[in-house]
Formats: C-alpha cells, structure tokens, sequence
C-alpha cells in the first residue's frame, strides 16, 4: 500500500472547476486520481482518468464544470464516492478496494476532511507496461514528396530526432521497451538507425514486408504474440498515457480498443432541413464534431489470429469489422493528449513548430 500524503492538497477540485483542470490535476500528482472537495475539505466526489475519458465519449465538453461530470456517472455503484476512515486498517482497505474494483480510496478524519489517498503503487508495474510495441513503419509517405523520396516517413526529422526516434523515446518513458518495427519503403535506413535498439534503451526487432500488407496484415507477421499489442502508426506524434489506455482496454476486457481523437468542421453555412419543400429548421454556421481513428490501437493475441494469413492486403479497420461480425468487445478510448498525424506538409510543418514553441511536451529522458 502506498500512502499520498505529499500529493493530498494536488489532489483538490471543487464543483466549479473545469473537467479541464482534472485532466490537469490528474496528470500533475503521483495518486492519478482528482478529489472533488468543499470548503472545508470534506469529499464530494472521486474523479479518475477513466472517467475522464467516458464523459468525453458522452459529448461532455473540457470546459464544462466538475459537478457535470460527477452527475453524468452512469455506475451507480460509484455515485456516491469510496471513502474510508483513517483507522480503516490494511486488510479491510485491501478488501475495499477488491470489492468496489479501484486503485485507491481517500482518507478522512473525524470531521469527515480528506487527509489522505491511500492506493497500490500501480495497477502495472512500474518496471514494465506489460504490452508489446508495434510501430508500422513500412509506408511510402506519398503526400509529402520530395521530403520522401530519398527518405522513408518515419525517419523525416521532428525537432531534433527523426519522428520514429520520437516514438520510440515516447515508448520506452512509458516504460514499453518491447518493440517491433515493421518496415518496407527504404527499410535499412530504419535498420541502420536504430539496430537492436540498445542505443536507445529498448529492444527492437523487425518484420520486413515484402509487399504492402495493410496496417493489419503486417501485424499477423509479428512472432510471439503471447502478449497484447501496442500498435501505432509511424507517423503519428503523440504523448497518449499508454498506461491508462492499458487500463481502459484491460477493465472492458476488451479484445481490440481503438485511441480515437475528436475532430470538428465549422460548415461555414446555414444548413438547412426540411421536409419535402417545408423547412422544418435551420441552423446557422453550424459545428459537425465526430470521434475518429487515431492510428493507436490495443490488441489481444486472440483478435491478431483472425487476420488472414493470405498475403493480402489487410486493414486494422477490416480487422474491426470482422471482431464486430464476431460479436467481440471493440472499445474507443478519446485522446485528450497532445496528438498530431503528419500525413500532410502542412501536418509536418506544424510538428515542427508544436516541438520548436514547447506545445508538444513529453517525459522524455535525454
């Protein structure tokens, strides 16, 4: 058990905070989890990353204040927030936190004040993430000739490092150090960059495809696929919480989660509706805000086996399909993390200026 002490004032919300200061709150102290208090420091309730992430997939928006959060639970067995006296003694934490499935419960005093968070260190390991990477790196980078003529996407530079070299740091800081690189396009430049991935603190191997495979096919070519799968595009820069991608997947036992990131169109119209020549309404300069793939996926050995093993061109969103058709648990986790797909040069351009002006900040270790 691990108790909090030093965090216990970083933990400290109150109802009128914005959902946007939790994410803060939660990214900034060790217990990862956002207390939801009055003026006298009594509990109103509990808010972790998770649900953080639910109430972005409800449509509840950043800047909305915490007590809309707290109402939009949908569990009612956490409606009202675990607690636990200070005396409480070991065993009976344990038990709580067995009996209600959480991670850490908060601490009052007689007078009903949070004092502390009590919790196990880590619901993994803080050793190793037990998942392994797959990075797909094998595509010709088409949209941003002549950047790749010469040069596979992956390896164009990003700030100081090539973009890949920037997955990769990401990866090992979230203590990942298990990674495959699939390659095709201009492979032994990758090869040749990052070896055996001692030089940068993690082991990599390879699946060379002979032909374009898909984002999913090259997958099934992956040996010893004992372990769920970390899968990212190559060419996506992000500093996503694996960790807690991990747990999201892992609590909805799911077989394939999707990381999906919100993406909105200004139609810079009035959209009008109507009913045969009747406008039944019309609304001005109306926003269209829909979830999409971010190219970072979690996948289960069991979901990997039903690719086909044809040579055939193969797509993660065939694979989603298929487990769909199955009847298998796909979940989406929204991304509210820095997170960039440079497909384009305009997208490259501002990798560089997001790196270059601090917007986009990591963990690293240099």
């Amino acid at each position: 058990m691990v108790y909090y002490s030093d965090d216990i004032e970083r933990c400290f919300l109150h109802l009128g905070d914005q959902i946007s200061d939790a994410i803060r709150v939660i990214e900034a102290n060790s217990a990862k989890i956002a207390l939801v208090v009055d003026e006298c420091n009594r509990l109103i309730g509990t808010i972790t990353d998770g649900d953080i992430r639910r109430s972005i997939l409800g449509n509840v928006k950043e800047t909305e204040p915490l007590s809309v959060l707290l109402s939009s639970k949908t569990n009612p067995t956490y409606k009202t927030p675990i607690k636990a006296h200070s005396s409480i003694s070991e065993p009976e934490l344990i038990a709580l936190m067995q009996k209600y499935k959480i991670t850490s419960i908060p601490l009052i005093d007689d007078d009903a004040r949070v004092i502390d968070i009590v919790g196990f260190q880590q619901l993994f390991s803080e050793n190793q993430l037990p998942v392994r990477a797959v990075v797909m790196a094998g595509g010709f980078g088409t949209r941003l000739r002549p950047l790749t003529n010469s040069t596979p996407k992956p390896m164009l530079p990003v700030g100081e490092k090539p973009l890949l070299e920037q997955i990769i740091t990401q990866l090992k800081t979230s203590n990942i150090y298990d990674v495959v690189i699939t390659t095709h396009y201009l492979s032994n430049q990758i090869t040749d960059h990052f070896g055996d991935g001692q030089n940068h603190g993690v082991n990599i191997q390879y699946v060379k495809e002979d032909q374009p495979l898909g984002t999913a096919g090259a997958v099934s070519l992956v040996p010893d696929r004992q372990s769920t799968l970390l899968i990212i595009n190559g060419d996506i820069l992000t500093n996503l919480d694996f960790s807690a991608f991990l747990q999201f997947h892992k609590e909805h036992n799911a077989k394939l989660s999707v990381a999906v990131r919100r993406y909105t169109i200004d139609i810079p119209y009035g959209v009008v509706k109507s009913k045969d020549s009747h406008i039944t309404e019309i609304k001005e300069k109306p926003q269209i805000s829909f979830f999409v793939n971010a190219g970072i996926y979690l996948a289960e050995p069991s979901a990997i086996e039903l690719i086909p093993q044809n040579g055939d061109k193969f797509d993660m969103t065939q694979l989603i399909d298929l487990l769909l058709e199955t009847g298998e648990t796909v979940i989406n986790f929204p991304i509210h993390e820095y997170w960039l797909d440079i497909g384009k040069h305009d997208d490259y351009l501002k990798a560089q200026q997001d790196i270059e002006q601090g917007i986009f900040a990591k963990k690293v270790e240099n």
